[in-house]
């Protein structure tokens, strides 16, 4: 027996359509940092685009199908490498998608979790609609290309491939692509991206076949929790909009909370003088301390409030050596104890 679901589309490919902001602007700002990653110039990426550094680093900002296009296809030719469009979509894991975090983590049905990755992928990243059948535990793919993209539908077809393949690997360890369009690597060069996974070329049809190998993670796994409460944060904080370097070190600390790390490092890593990045912290009226500390609270009340992640393990996640420190910080900074805060959160929750 074959379930199909797909919803009705009005047709998309209209000019009018084309100019509506639906894309939110964070793909378009990790496909800048991914090329420039690879050594191309950021203003050479966004020449003749319409998109500004402004609204890259704006978090509420969304682009048109038309600016996507344009920042594509300038990418395009500079993208030497015909497997970088799979790696980029590779980036695309579940802080980036969102919400898709938290259905994650209360799906316990592989075969619905497939289907909610297929409808907020439909929704949140509307480049491209996506067909999917399910025979059995084995669920096929299609996507399908219904803004008439042109020469980039290769480009496109093989970010949502890398993205699906991220997101999917919870209930999938094997995954077979079929291309519509030629290639000149090899079998052996394609699987150094999806290991263990089947690429098949000049196909005719772009799809994925996805045999489900049991449950994806238990709620309980306290990796899964760390990402989902991750997500949430970075959904909700507000950054400084008016600094770029604020913004750039409250991210290197986002990434890893619990890690070692001081100004010396980070103005190493920005590529600045510790004097310089302290500079511009003052001028946006923080620091390094008050933004650590500020991070390191918000990802701990998460934590607390919306995980069962036990204080010890939440203290090491922190970097604290031990629960006493961590205790001690948190009720310098909300003057509440960890253990009220899991109380009190449980409490409403009944």
């Amino acid at each position: 027996m074959t379930n199909t679901l797909r919803d009705t589309h009005m047709d998309m490919s209209t000019p009018l359509a084309l100019e509506v902001p639906i894309i939110s602007a964070r793909y378009a700002r990790r496909f800048v940092q991914f090329m420039e990653k690879r050594g191309v110039k950021r203003h050479t990426i966004l020449t003749e685009t319409g998109i500004t550094d402004e609204l890259l680093n704006n978090p509420d900002a969304s682009l048109s199908m038309t600016q996507v296009l344009e920042l594509l296809r300038q990418a395009d030719w500079l993208m030497t490498d015909e497997r970088a469009a799979f790696e980029f979509g590779k980036q695309l894991d579940l802080p980036c998608h969102g919400l898709l975090g938290f259905a994650m983590l209360e799906q316990e049905n592989p075969r619905r979790l497939v289907s909610m990755i297929v409808q907020y992928l439909r929704v949140g990243l509307p480049l491209m609609d996506m067909e999917l059948a399910s025979t059995g535990s084995t669920f096929r793919l299609k996507l399908i290309d219904t803004w008439g993209v042109g020469d980039l539908k290769a480009c496109l077809t093989k970010i949502y491939m890398g993205s699906i393949y991220r997101v999917s690997c919870q209930v999938c360890s094997h995954f077979t692509f079929r291309f519509d369009f030629p290639s000149n690597l090899t079998q052996d060069d394609w699987a150094l991206l999806a290991p263990n996974c089947e690429f098949v070329f000049n196909a005719d049809i772009n799809e994925v076949t996805i045999p489900l190998k049991g449950t994806p993670a238990r709620k309980d796994d306290a990796s899964l929790e760390f990402l989902v409460a991750r997500t949430r944060h970075s959904l909700t904080q507000k950054r400084l909009e008016s600094d770029e370097t604020v913004q750039q070190v409250r991210e290197l600390i986002m990434s890893q909370p619990g890690r070692p790390c001081t100004t010396q490092n980070l103005a190493r890593r920005l590529d600045m003088s510790p004097r310089t990045l302290r500079q511009h912290l003052a001028n946006a009226g923080t620091s390094f301390r008050e933004l650590r500390n500020e991070i390191r609270e918000s990802f701990a009340t998460l934590y607390l409030k919306d995980t069962n992640v036990s204080l010890e393990s939440i203290s090491e996640k922190l970097g604290f050596s031990d629960q006493a420190g961590f205790t001690k910080a948190y009720r310098s900074w909300s003057g509440k104890t960890p253990g009220d805060v899991r109380r009190q959160a449980r409490n409403k929750k009944r």
